[in-house]
């Protein structure tokens, strides 16, 4: 079994990216799907982050208003990172468990954002960061969250920069052209990160 590790940073297309990797037959692990179910009333970090951030954070039915619980944790450093604390060792530790069930010989897809930050590299076989011309991160990002440009650099100022992924990469993905050339791109990628073994 190969483990890909995919990151990038917010509206570089990575969400796309992973969509190829599964049509081309990898299992894809989504960091953040796991996330949001780690914060349902059912999940394992629910209680813990209600307690830590308050009942403000509650819509309806009780369940963490994510936009709410956004809106605190990007307006502080030291929140967010309370967060993540909550957050990532359940993300990380259903990541292991899922990928520890996949078959040999398949090609696992990690998709996770903070892929980095959460130290999820550290068992990965190869690391793939997706790219994109800051214009187009930005106009992607505003359009899929609808949050204003304001909203929208406090979140990249709490990610490790794109252009220091991109140095610690062993595959960098491109995601300024056509659907079809990015296509062409994870092909590639796909191809050679089999070989490759850290």
């Amino acid at each position: 079994m190969t483990i890909i590790g995919l990151t990038g940073s917010i509206g570089t297309g990575k969400t796309f990216v992973a969509s190829v990797f599964r049509s081309l037959g990898a299992e894809i692990l989504d960091a953040d799907r796991i996330a949001h179910d780690a914060i349902r009333r059912t999940g394992p970090a629910y209680r813990k982050i209600v307690r830590a951030f308050g009942p403000a954070i509650l819509g309806s039915r009780r369940a963490i208003d994510r936009k709410r619980l956004g809106r605190i944790v990007f307006a502080d450093s030291r929140k967010l990172k309370k967060l993540n604390r909550i957050v990532h060792p359940e993300v990380i530790r259903v990541i292991k468990k899922r990928a520890a069930r996949v078959g040999r010989g398949r090609l696992v897809v990690i998709d996770a954002p903070l892929l980095v930050e959460a130290g999820l590299d550290s068992m990965v076989d190869a690391l793939v960061v997706v790219a994109c011309s800051r214009k187009a991160q930005l106009e992607r990002f505003r359009k899929k969250s609808g949050l204003s440009a304001r909203e929208v650099m406090k979140r990249l100022a709490n990610q490790i920069p794109l252009r220091q992924k991109i140095g610690m990469a062993d595959f960098v993905i491109y995601n300024n052209g056509t659907k079809a050339e990015t296509r062409k791109l994870v092909r590639r990628v796909w191809e050679q990160a089999g070989k490759k073994k850290r």
